[in-house]
Formats: C-alpha cells, structure tokens, sequence
C-alpha cells in the first residue's frame, strides 16, 4: 500500500506514534488509508453542510474496511464574491486548490481518495488534483439548492441579481427586492440553475468520475447521504481493482462530457474547465473540437438560467443518466469505456428513457445544435465563448456599435447611469487572465442589462468570464486578451461590431490597416499587483487553453 511508506517497519516507529496520537489501532494501521479531502467552509451555503456528506463518505469507508482521513481545501463562492475585487480571485482559487490537495497528499501517502466538492472551482481544482495525483478517486458533490419561491413562481440566483436591474429602472420597489432576497435562495446546496457549480457537478458524473445521480441528487433528500456513504464504499472497490484517474478520464471520456455539456445547456465556464481537466489528465482538448461536438449535439434539456425548469426537475426524470441514455439512441456516446461503477453503457442502460418533456426525444430538441458556441473572427482569433441556448433568438445575429469599458465598474456605472441603448455592443476588457488578473465574471452588468429590459437589444463582449446564470448575448473568453494585445484592446468607442452566432463569427468592422495603426500606439495599462495574484498573473495561459498556469502546457508539449 501506498501508506506504508509512513506506516511500515522499523523506521517508521516515530510515524506510527503520531498515528496512534490520532487514535489509530494496530489493527487499523494494517488497513488502507483513504483521503477524504472536503470544501467544507461556514462561507458558502453549497458547503455548510458538506459536513453531513463528509460523515457518510467516512462511515462508507469504514464499512467496507478503510481508514478515513479528512482535510479541508478552500473554497470561494461566486455569488459572494461577485461585483468587487474578491471576484479576480475566483478563478484563481482552482489551481491554488489543485496546489494544495497535491501537497497534502504528497506529504502523507495516502492509498485512495474521496473528494467532496460542491461549487464553481472547486469541482475542477479537485479534478486537476486528481489526474495530477492518479490515486484509486471517486467524487460525491454536496448536491444542488432548492429553487427558491416566489409566489406561483420558482426562481433562482440569477433572477435576484436581474433584480437589481429592475429596481434600478423603478419596476420593483425596496420592499419588494428585500422580499426576493429572503426567498431566493432557501438553504444549503450548490445555486439552484444550471450554473458552473451544478454544471461540473453533472459534468464529473458523465466523465465517470462520480456515481449516477452525482449531479442532480438535491442537497436536502436522504439519497445524497446513501449516495456519499456508497461513495465511500466503492473507493475501496476502486482500491482494489487498482481502476485510477487517468484510466477514466480519457478522450472518449472528455467527448462524453461535452456532448452532456451541449444537451443540457452548462454554464459558458465549463469550455475553461474542461480544456483545464484534459491538459491535467495529458490529453488536451482543443477548443475548435469543442464547437464541432456542439454542432453535432442536439440541446434536449432547457434548464434555469435558460427556463423555469430547475435542476431538481431533471432529477425527478432520471437525471443525468437518462439524459446520456437519449443522446446514446443517436449514437452520440461512448458506451465500453469504464467509470467508478462499471461502464458508461451499463450505467445508461439502468436509467429511465426520456420523458420527452424535461427531457426531449432527439427528433424534438430544443435546438439541433448544442448550448454553447464557440466563435471566430479578427476580435476572437483563439475563440470565445457564447451559451447560445440562453440567447434570445432575435440576438442570433447582431451589429451595433461598441460602447468600451476598461473594467467590469466602468460598464456597470455606465449600464446603471442609462447610458446603455438598445443596439449597444458593450465590451468590458482588461478582465482576461492576466488582465484581471482573474477572469472575472460579469453576472452584474448581464444581469442588470437584462433586469432593465436590455436582453433582446444589447450584447456584451468580454475577455472575462460570466457566470453560469448569466442569460442574453452574452460573449466571453476572448482571446487573445486585452492585456496580451488582442484585438479587443484595439476597438474604440463607436466601432461596429458583428455578431453572428450562427456562423460562430466575430468581427469588429475595422481594417487592418487601422487596426496596425492603433497596435503601435497600444500601450498595455500599468497594474499593481501583489501576492497571490502578481504570482497568478505571471503564470497563467490563455482562455483558449483553460487559463491554466504555463508549466501544464509544457507538460503536455513534451
């Protein structure tokens, strides 16, 4: 066992003595030793109670004849963060995570592990930790929130954030807004839509790394409980048939979760993710195959942001399973390829078929093609990133003219003030990677721009992120950045821009003979950075390549 190396022989002798400080047997020390690594924090309510979950995935391994060890990674909520400088640390939490799980695991050899995620970077900062260290893993996320009640009406995160764009315009009063503050959000669990939390949660149960009902389970029922004690149980299983990591995440396995991305319309944030998780798992995706998975992907679930459908309904329906099982019937899946519990075809085989509603046939989708897209053009030659299923159709196509923002509060002061118009392409730069640094996302500004009745008539165009409850012509990840020099350093206020989704085009309307002239005037702006964030900002790559630090990609380059 891989725990010997603190456990055995006579050398070991001072090592066991700190063992038995903590309470281990002899008996026990002849057992294997399984990491449960946990997000549990008091900040984040997707976490409060991972606690619960935590006790399940330990007694799970007791009962199948291992010795659990706890420990806690950090954790940054979104919603929290969100509209101040606690938000350019984000993204950055998701390597720092990976950091730290590899530390400890490193410095006590441990034979397996569990991993209890719940929120946006967690999941994939666990998952990068992971592949990293290739020990026998499985996940258990701490489930979804319920949707929050409005009178007849279910809402979400990304309705009370909408909110405040509606009382800045006056359409809802003070008491109003403290009331939806109060129902929104009604306990623990990761936010109710499909935003990034949920959307990886699902995403770790199609790339095999989590049993079925991993992504849908709510946080609240009894199942997620069962569903963490026998995660704790089938680690040990894992253990055993010696099944790691790597053996799961492979191509076939990446292609599976992408096309669940396209069906189920995930969070924009899910194309950083997953590129991320594939450089760490040494197959990297490139972010042109992503849009040709989504061409070829029909979207046949419509969920929250994008519709009054939640979550919790897809779990009534057989959830992610019998989502697969439906793109599987077009042949859409790789089926002979292993998870944590048999493969991906027997898993699909035991879920329900599609109710056709929540779940649509393959001959009705919602769209042909999947929920994101990935487009083109002189703004965005390495790509960006659209979650065209929450588009408004009359926003499939658009032009206008580019109101700039030098940050996230310029734009929002501006969107607030009314000096926003129908027609307006809103571009927020110098959000990138490096530029933020941090990838921030622009829930604010989406939001208030839908909140005050600007969704079917305003775009915005970012190199930052959005989050997963962002809805409207919202794009994002462009790249290459402002700070890098990218185009969308170059436009100047009143520019045309053209957005054509369709086409997965776009095009600020300049020639290049301009575009030349003001590149050698360009000046990147002078930041001052410290800490964490100076060290993240001279490290960290490109959108396109899953903003992940520079030595992965040389990693993978060898």
């Amino acid at each position: 066992m891989r725990s010997d190396l603190m456990k055995e022989g006579a050398s070991r002798a001072p090592h066991r003595s700190l063992l038995k400080a903590l309470g281990i047997t002899d008996r026990e020390m002849k057992r294997p030793f399984v990491a449960v690594v946990s997000s549990k924090s008091d900040y984040i309510p997707g976490h409060a109670h991972l606690d619960t979950i935590t006790k399940a995935v330990e007694a799970g391994i007791r009962n199948a004849g291992g010795v659990p060890f706890t420990f806690n990674t950090i954790g940054v909520c979104d919603g929290l963060s969100m509209n101040h400088k606690g938000m350019k640390y984000s993204l950055c939490s998701r390597e720092l995570i990976a950091d730290s799980i590899e530390v400890m695991l490193t410095a006590h050899p441990m034979d397996a592990v569990v991993f209890i995620p719940n929120c946006d970077k967690v999941v994939p900062g666990m998952l990068m930790a992971a592949c990293r260290m290739n020990l026998p893993s499985i996940f258990v996320s701490g489930g979804p929130m319920m949707p929050g009640r409005n009178g007849d009406k279910r809402m979400g995160l990304n309705e009370m954030f909408e909110a405040v764009g509606s009382h800045a315009t006056g359409a809802i009063s003070d008491k109003e807004l403290r009331h939806l503050e109060e129902v929104a959000c009604p306990g623990c669990g990761s936010c109710s839509g499909m935003y990034t939390a949920n959307s990886m949660n699902c995403l770790t149960e199609v790339v095999g790394m989590a049993l079925p009902g991993n992504g849908t389970i709510p946080a609240v029922q009894a199942a997620r409980v069962r569903l963490a004690k026998e995660a704790g149980e089938r680690v040990m299983e894992l253990l055993e048939k010696d099944i790691r990591p790597k053996d799961i995440m492979t191509p076939q396995a990446f292609e599976n979760a992408l096309r669940a991305d396209m069906a189920i319309g995930c969070s924009s944030n899910t194309v950083l993710h997953v590129i991320a998780i594939s450089y760490a798992a040494g197959c990297p995706i490139d972010i042109a195959h992503i849009d040709e998975i989504g061409r070829a992907t029909p979207q046949i679930c419509k969920l929250n942001p994008a519709s009054q459908v939640f979550i919790t309904d897809l779990n009534e329906v057989g959830g992610i399973q019998a989502m697969l099982k439906e793109l599987d019937r077009g042949g859409l899946i790789h089926r002979d390829i292993p998870t944590v519990s048999g493969t991906v075809g027997e898993r699909i085989d035991a879920a329900p078929d599609a109710d056709g509603v929540v779940i649509r046939k393959l001959e009705d989708p919602f769209r042909k093609d999947g929920g994101l897209a990935i487009l083109f053009g002189n703004l965005a030659k390495e790509g960006s990133v659209v979650k065209q299923g929450a588009v408004a159709p009359k926003m499939m196509k658009h032009s206008g003219p580019a109101r700039v923002f030098d940050s996230e509060e310029e734009a929002t002061a501006a969107i607030t003030a009314g000096q926003v118009h129908p027609g307006d392409v809103v571009v927020i730069r110098y959000e990138g990677p490096k530029g933020g640094p941090g990838m921030r996302e622009m829930l604010t500004p989406t939001a208030l721009i839908t909140g005050m009745g600007l969704g079917e008539s305003v775009a915005l165009i970012t190199d930052g992120r959005f989050s997963g409850a962002t809805r409207g012509a919202c794009i994002g990840h462009v790249s290459p950045e402002a700070a890098e020099g990218g185009v969308i350093a170059l436009v100047e206020e009143g520019d045309i821009i053209d957005i054509d989704i369709p086409a997965r085009s776009l095009q600020l309307k300049v020639d290049e003979q301009t575009l030349q002239q003001r590149r050698a005037a360009w000046k990147a702006p002078e930041r001052e950075l410290s800490g964490y964030a100076r060290r993240y900002a001279q490290h960290v790559t490109s959108g396109s390549t899953g903003a992940v630090f520079d030595d992965l990609l040389e990693e993978n380059r060898k």
